[in-house]
């Protein structure tokens, strides 16, 4: 290219010399006078030397024009915009060919550049990862393992979802996430396959692969000092139980970066979920301003949590044998009603009904329900109904034509809720579970959406009062704003606590190094 460019300038300058002789040739010429004779200058050949230097000067201008422009536009001209470098797809890594389908949503709206080229490195082997959970805890395993594939070195395989958890989902991958803008999109940073290669498939079948769970919230020198050398010598390793796999703080900038390009733009919906998302949200936002409640009083999580107030004495009994017959849940002996007062519980419909009403939303408030089905159903959801009759849920929303291809799919399912959440005017969990911490997480990273974090520990009490009559309405109202003015998603230092990971703030609730 640079010889070429070379070429194109002395080429230039030789027609610039030529021009000059010419001209000075003719010039000469008209200026020598005979001998012997006196000078004289023709006015019709002054005329045509001034021409012809005229039209010189500007051919040689307009060539030095076109080589400036050619020069401007080298980068764009190579595929790249001339705005950007290879270097700023670590920023902008949802930036693909126009093949690949961007979603709708404000985080993946980035342009359509070229696929950024793939990074060459030395492989150490391949992770093959087994998530467990439902879709919002296995959503930021799959961020975690991308993480630790990348500052290893390493070939990671399209994860296995969990199949096997309360809700018996059947999805795989595929059937939740975009598997092309997933490896596509990533490719500057890891190389993702879809299977393991053929020398290896023997060995996996037999079972003679090492499989093992990560060390929970460990820091990077675990899976550089333990895990790397262990996948050098086997070449193959198989995670499972992913979850909460790497710490919160303190780890390399590069690697949380990573997590939220991850999180935030290679991780897209098939398109089928973006676009039935994107037609919730325009239902909604074609009837005004919206609030989303994540209702999480749905059986798996009274069981787990052993909650179980407000529950008849039948529910409560189908609720304790539920969490003794998943032998994973470990907790089995719980006091429910200490554990409420604690803040440990999911605040009832009940209950959220009277915090709804005191923080001054009004009975016309449009309420779409992020949640599967509600233990104990109507019985429990009249009182919410009753002072919010704009309630709605995706089966309102849409027809029974529509929702067929997801159900019986509860992470699909879950995935749509997803989808509306990020983009409701208020967003409002009622328990601190993945979902919450991830949704408040992206609306954070989306420029702080408003998210109403509450405080469970203080409206338990206040509610408390309220119901036995030692708090007026006024006074409760006004205690329940005063507690919750500063926890709305605002921009915030995520909270360390050293050596008690699972008590301090969640990365993917609070990205502050994703933010700024």
């Amino acid at each position: 290219m640079l010889q070429g460019k070379q070429q194109k300038l002395t080429t230039a300058g030789k027609v610039w010399v030529w021009c000059q002789e010419v001209d000075l040739n003719s010039l000469e010429g008209q200026l020598r006078a005979p001998r012997g004779g006196p000078q004289t200058f023709p006015r019709h050949r002054i005329q045509v030397w001034l021409i012809r230097l005229s039209t010189s000067i500007l051919l040689w201008t307009c060539l030095i024009q076109l080589l400036a422009l050619c020069q401007l536009w080298h980068p764009h001209l190579r595929g790249w915009p001339p705005c950007l470098d290879q270097g700023d797809f670590h920023v902008h890594a949802s930036a693909v060919s126009d093949a690949v389908n961007l979603s709708s949503h404000k985080s993946f709206h980035v342009g359509k550049f070229p696929l950024p080229l793939p990074r060459k490195y030395k492989n150490n082997g391949y992770l093959l990862v087994s998530c467990n959970g439902g879709l919002n805890q296995m959503r930021a395993a799959i961020c975690d393992m991308v993480a630790i594939a990348r500052h290893l070195n390493l070939t990671m395989v399209i994860p296995d979802l969990d199949k096997t958890s309360f809700w018996a989902d059947p999805s795989e991958f595929q059937d939740i996430f975009d598997v092309k803008h997933f490896i596509m999109s990533l490719r500057d940073e890891v190389r993702i396959v879809k299977e393991v290669p053929s020398k290896y498939q023997r060995r996996l079948r037999q079972g003679k692969v090492l499989s093992m769970p990560p060390v929970s919230w460990s820091d990077d020198s675990y899976y550089i000092n333990q895990i790397l050398p262990l996948l050098k010598k086997n070449k193959i390793l198989h995670f499972y139980k992913t979850d909460t796999r790497l710490a919160n703080s303190g780890l390399p900038l590069d690697m949380q970066k990573l997590r939220c390009r991850v999180n935030y733009e290679a991780l897209q919906f098939i398109p089928q979920l973006e676009e039935l998302g994107t037609r919730l949200v325009r239902i909604l936002q074609a009837n005004g301003p919206f609030l989303v409640l994540h209702l999480r009083y749905e059986m798996d999580m009274l069981a787990f949590s052993g909650c179980t107030h407000g529950c008849l004495e039948t529910e409560t009994e189908k609720l304790t044998q539920l969490r003794y017959a998943y032998p994973w849940w470990k907790e089995k002996i719980i006091d429910s009603e200490q554990k409420r007062l604690d803040g440990l519980c999911p605040l009832t419909p009940e209950e959220i009904a009277l915090v709804l009403r005191a923080l001054g939303y009004s009975k016309e408030t449009q309420i779409y329900i992020a949640a599967g089905e509600i233990y104990g159903s109507d019985r429990r959801m009249a009182s919410l109904h009753a002072a919010y009759p704009n309630i709605v849920r995706k089966e309102m929303l849409l027809s029974p034509k529509d929702l067929q291809p997801f159900q019986n799919h509860s992470s699909q399912m879950a995935a749509l809720d997803y989808l509306v959440a990020i983009e409701s005017d208020i967003f409002i969990p009622t328990y601190d579970g993945n979902m919450a911490k991830v949704v408040e997480g992206h609306r954070r990273y989306l420029g702080f959406r408003k998210t109403v974090l509450l405080d469970r520990k203080r409206l338990v009490e206040l509610l408390d009062q309220y119901d036995n009559g030692t708090l007026h309405w006024d006074d409760f109202s006004l205690a329940v704003k005063d507690a919750h003015k500063d926890r709305l998603g605002m921009p915030t230092a995520r909270r360390v606590i050293p050596e008690k990971p699972k008590e301090e703030d969640y990365f993917y609730a609070n990205p502050q190094e994703c933010l700024s």
